[in-house]
């Protein structure tokens, strides 16, 4: 399925509003030509129902459940599609930089992305090497993971939490401070590519940060990269990997992760 993901405002309301039941009787007549004399409204193909978490953040009825802290089963290593060797426990997934990042097995184009975030309490580093982790779209383009609770963490502002890696700068700082849980909401849409392998369209990400637009339907420029310039290698669906970086800090975590196709 392709399209542009744009969250809006009812991803974050609460507030149940009450418009009657239709029932597929109604539905029925207003698929009737004679409904639709000018062609101007469309009454068909009529959208699947979908039900919503009774809690904002939990997984809606036709989502794909990650991880809900139970085990690893839909995550491996992307050197050898071996196990994944993360920490599991009380219901949370704590990276292990030994072991090198991780990977869901299954595959994925455009989709929508819920995942909860927590850098430690007892933090401790500076710059890009206090808390760092990262969420790869498609396993190449990196939605940045770091503690910048309040600006007091200095770094350069295209790698702070929330931007695309050292590409687009977020809209605003809404982090958390270390030892809170912080949660990404991303919209994805998969880039095209020509028979040749050039792009037609690129990859697109919008992303609510704790509830807030950080991203709105911006254009990746490439896959991630530190020593050159990013660009794009033609690709079709792809895991999605968590990354385990190297520096020296405590490790973060992650947990009620869930996909939408």
């Amino acid at each position: 399925m392709k399209y542009n993901f744009i969250l809006a405002a009812s991803l974050l309301c609460l507030t149940s509003v009450g418009y009657g039941q239709v029932t597929t009787a109604t539905i029925k007549q207003a698929n009737l030509a004679s409904s639709n004399p000018n062609s101007a409204e469309l009454f068909e193909p009529i959208p699947n129902v979908v039900t919503p978490a009774k809690t904002w953040g939990n997984a809606p009825s036709d989502a794909i459940i990650l991880f809900d802290g139970k085990n690893l089963d839909e995550w491996q290593s992307p050197k050898d599609q071996s196990a994944a060797k993360w920490t599991v426990a009380k219901d949370i997934l704590t990276v292990d930089k030994t072991a090198g990042d991780i990977e869901t097995k299954r595959k994925f184009g455009s989709f929508q992305l819920h995942i909860e975030w927590k850098i430690p309490a007892d933090i401790t580093g500076t710059g890009q090497a206090r808390g760092n982790s990262g969420i790869f779209l498609s396993g190449k383009y990196e939605i940045q993971v770091l503690d910048t609770y309040n600006n007091d963490n200095k770094t350069y502002i295209n790698g702070m939490a929330g931007s695309v890696y050292r590409e687009s700068i977020p809209l605003v700082n809404p982090a958390k401070k270390a030892g809170e849980w912080n949660v990404y909401d991303i919209a994805y849409t998969d880039p095209e590519f020509n028979a040749d392998g050039t792009v037609k369209e690129p990859a697109r990400v919008t992303i609510f940060f704790n509830g807030v637009l950080v991203q709105n339907n911006v254009a990746i420029k490439g896959a991630t990269s530190t020593t050159s310039a990013h660009k794009y290698t033609a690709h079709g669906p792809a895991s999605i990997r968590l990354q385990a970086h190297g520096d020296k800090s405590a490790p973060i975590s992650y947990r009620n992760i869930w996909i939408r196709e």
